[in-house]
């Protein structure tokens, strides 16, 4: 039998509490029911360690936020406190930790920051390191202010990066002992509000999906630049759909043949194949999430499964996903995951 461990960041507004855990049996191909791992205020975003021995949460602390460390049981998956780091304010929306456990990024939509932490060798956070505030604004009722929406590295990990809902832009920073400083600044469609980007396995391309006009749009990128071109935006929406609706999640196959997308409103999974030549996308269907508001989404660590979080339904639906074609086909919808936000799988170590 073949199972791998899961965890799930939520709000605690209503009914959570905190960090889940499940498993994913993938012989039964079913999902275990989640239990609590962690009580915790708000920890919407979660990020693993590659080498699984830290986890990483965003946390609302009373009147503050930040960062929370935990350490991961290899045996049981049990998540051990470690420490946080949090200041006056609210917390922020993503987490990010990089290959070699030295460095931890975070991005707060509220403030409009992205902060750098270093790790100590226990895995614990130090104090922010540097915080940069991004400036501007957008013509869209949400964009009054800078909103920074995630904070990650590339895949070389030279160069950290940010997207900025609220200015429209994507941005790259060197990390020099461990404070960022910018070295490039992409804009891109005023009014798009990008949200999160990930990197295809050749690492010269990347995919930003946009929140506010719900497309993802293709970049090149230059490892030794830094330095990101738009070459294609694709709307992650059916054509003549005229509903409300928001990018939530984008993921990218290891084998970078499919891009997948969550679409929050229209509540589906966007599939797209990407051309071998170019890597710009085409689409190829949307399936129903089986829930509302599919915030995010993740492979499993062999991605023949793929599991989405529906937060307003508090639910988690599991589909397998078949890697020759992409498509996804149902196999599991309302299991109970209240409030749930982020879903992060312990990697593959072999």
């Amino acid at each position: 039998m073949a199972t791998y461990r899961g965890y799930i960041g939520t709000y605690t507004k209503a009914d959570s509490k905190g960090i889940y855990t499940f498993e994913l049996d993938t012989d039964k191909k079913a999902l275990s029911t989640p239990k609590l791992a962690a009580k915790l205020g708000s920890p919407t975003y979660l990020n693993i360690a590659k080498d699984n021995s830290m986890l990483y949460a965003v946390i609302n602390d009373g009147e503050q936020g930040g960062v929370a460390a935990y350490r991961i049981d290899g045996n049981t998956g049990d998540l051990h406190f470690v420490n946080k780091q949090t200041a006056d304010g609210p917390s922020p929306c993503h987490v990010s930790v990089d290959s070699a456990n030295q460095y931890v990024l975070s991005a707060n939509y509220h403030s409009g920051t992205i902060a750098s932490y270093t790790l100590d060798g226990d895995g614990s956070l130090d104090a922010p390191a540097s915080e940069v505030q991004h400036k501007g604004s957008g013509p869209h009722e949400r964009q009054e202010k800078a909103h920074a929406h995630y904070s990650g590295f590339t895949p070389d990990e030279n160069y950290a990066v940010a997207v900025d809902l609220g200015i429209d832009r994507v941005i790259t920073y060197q990390l020099k002992e461990g404070k960022l400083e910018e070295v490039k600044s992409l804009a891109v469609a005023p009014g798009s509000g990008p949200r999160h980007i990930e990197f295809h396995p050749k690492e010269k391309y990347a995919y930003v999906l946009t929140e506010l006009s719900n497309e993802v749009i293709v970049l090149e990128y230059n490892p030794g630049l830094g330095e990101f071109r738009e070459v294609q935006v694709i709307s992650a929406l059916p054509d003549g759909f005229d509903g409300k609706s928001q990018g939530g999640a984008i993921h990218v196959t290891r084998d970078g043949k499919f891009v997948y997308a969550s679409n929050r409103g229209h509540d589906s999974i966007a599939v797209f194949a990407v051309n071998e030549y170019s890597d710009e996308l085409s689409l190829i269907e949307h399936v129903s999430t089986e829930g509302e508001w599919p915030r995010d989404f993740a492979f499993d660590p062999t991605e023949g499964f793929l599991i989405a979080s529906n937060q307003e339904t508090g639910t988690l639906t599991l589909y397998e996903r078949n890697e020759s074609t992409g498509t996804l086909t149902l196999l599991q919808s309302n299991i109970p995951a209240p409030e749930a936000v982020c879903v992060k799988f312990l990697h593959r170590l072999n």
